[in-house]
């Protein structure tokens, strides 16, 4: 977990945005991952996919949602792999990540971002979100 103490460019009062995030694997080992947009925060940067979970969401439903709207698949299995918290400074982040163990449909870029299949060690030198790191590291591990 990464956390830091208050810095110059966080609000005292700054909400914590959860989001949702799916770790799709394929029978060959490989993880599918996006590229955010460039004028996303923290875009142009590659990650797993998912989103913010809504206030009328359970995780699960949020992962449903935003896998369905960004990739166009279905989950219809998932298991709980970590959670994570980072600060941006301008932004905090609680990342409830998730391994989706079943899926139908073929990933596709749906909002027009690329995405691509690799296996975890290949990742490696990506460029990723800061809180996305420790996604790839407990991947590299397992």
């Amino acid at each position: 977990m990464t956390t830091s103490a208050s810095t110059p460019n966080t609000a005292p009062d700054m909400a914590l945005v959860t989001v949702a995030v799916g770790i799709l694997i394929d029978g060959a080992g490989r993880v599918l991952v996006t590229r955010r947009a460039p004028d996303a925060h923290q875009g142009s940067l590659w990650e797993f996919p998912g989103g913010k979970v809504e206030a009328d969401e359970t995780l699960l439903e949020a992962l449903t949602r935003e896998l369905r709207e960004e990739l166009g698949v279905s989950v219809e299995a998932a298991e709980a792999l970590m959670v994570l918290e980072h600060d941006y400074g301008d932004k905090q982040v609680r990342l409830d990540v998730h391994r989706v163990t079943r899926w139908s449909g073929e990933p596709r870029g749906l909002e027009g971002q690329p995405l691509a299949w690799q296996r975890p060690a290949q990742l490696r030198h990506w460029t990723f979100p800061a809180a996305n790191r420790p996604i790839l590291e407990r991947l590299l591990a397992d």
